[in-house]
């Protein structure tokens, strides 16, 4: 079986699997890779730049590796490397988790249990839960759906149909290092610099392609692409920026604005702020999030898998059009 199909049938077996199961409630692999790399953290902490990038090559390359050693291993079984792509894929994405976190605040809310929201949001974002009244909850669930929808499924299947399964263990250990150091905290302003822009980097493309998706899946493509191009740029994340704002414009809200990070205060630019209205407790508007979500996600395989499979035909084309010349002359 040719790579392009191996990739096709194992992510779509990987992204059946993440919404059939969801995240495992113990020994789920990215909670293995995060104890390890607060292991090699503990050992290599220094307020320097230097200590961090290597951090980021120890912990990021090895996952890398790991992928490598393992897609090596089974290189001769394609049923052995469909069933490895699954595998990885299901480890790496998070669509079900966030679409259940995302809800279980959101019928918090709906039954006005103001405190249950609080409690649960840590589990979804960093914000200061006790900073956020109602709206302010549903708003940071929905700002976390959209980013959340580019880092935890769209990013790692961009990643994967690059370069297969050490694509998709690398972009989930990228993305799960800036969570854990990325962040502009007095420990970890030098010391994490390399893994939040590596993640800048490795982020790109998942977060413009989420975007594009969004237009196509949203119900408004043309207030999609307006607060897009109007409003993306503005966002102090070059890859949230895009996201978000897709998202507020396919959804007719506004995002961004005043939050709290860990006791910080960071006012953001609004997002949509001509054309959207303010998220609600108790509407529909997480549900709305979490289906567009979803959505995204299944588009996101459809284009990542016909763009490996056309690669590997199209290389594939060309080696026999040098086969075929090289005969003849």
């Amino acid at each position: 079986m040719r790579a392009g199909r191996v990739f096709a049938y194992g992510a779509a077996a990987g992204l059946l699997g993440d919404l059939l199961l969801g995240d495992p409630r113990r020994g789920h692999p990215v909670a293995a890779f995060g104890r390890a790399a607060g292991a090699v953290e503990r050992v290599l902490w220094r307020d320097h730049r230097g200590w961090g990038a290597l951090h980021t090559a120890v912990c990021a390359g090895g996952a890398a590796a790991l992928g490598t050693a393992a897609a090596h291993a089974v290189r001769r079984s394609p049923a052995a490397r469909l069933a490895l792509t699954g595998a990885a894929t299901w480890a790496v994405v998070g669509g079900t988790s966030l679409a259940r976190e995302a809800t279980a605040i959101g019928r918090a809310l709906e039954a006005g249990d103001v405190a249950a929201a609080r409690a649960r949001l840590p589990h979804l974002c960093g914000r200061d839960p006790q900073a956020l009244d109602a709206d302010g909850i549903a708003r940071a669930v929905v700002e976390s759906v959209a980013e959340n929808t580019s880092d935890a499924v769209v990013g790692a299947l961009v990643w994967g149909a690059v370069a297969g399964v050490p694509g998709l263990l690398g972009f989930r250990a990228v993305n799960t290092l800036d969570a854990m150091v990325g962040h502009k905290s007095p420990r970890y302003r030098r010391y994490g610099w390399a893994s939040a822009r590596l993640d800048d980097l490795a982020g790109w493309p998942g977060a413009r392609l989420t975007a594009v998706l969004t237009t196509v899946a949203g119900g408004d493509p043309r207030g999609t692409v307006r607060a897009w191009r109007a409003d993306a740029a503005q966002h102090p994340s070059p890859n949230a920026g895009p996201v978000e704002a897709a998202f507020a414009g396919a959804l007719g809200v506004r995002l961004g604005g005043t939050l709290s990070y860990g006791g910080r205060i960071e006012h953001r630019p609004v997002l949509n702020g001509a054309a959207g209205r303010a998220v609600r407790a108790g509407s529909d508007d997480i549900d709305r999030a979490v289906r567009l979500s979803r959505r995204v996600g299944w588009l996101a395989l459809g284009v990542c898998a016909g763009a490996r499979l056309l690669a590997r035909g199209a290389r594939a084309s060309i080696r026999q059009r040098g086969v075929t010349k090289g005969r003849t002359s």
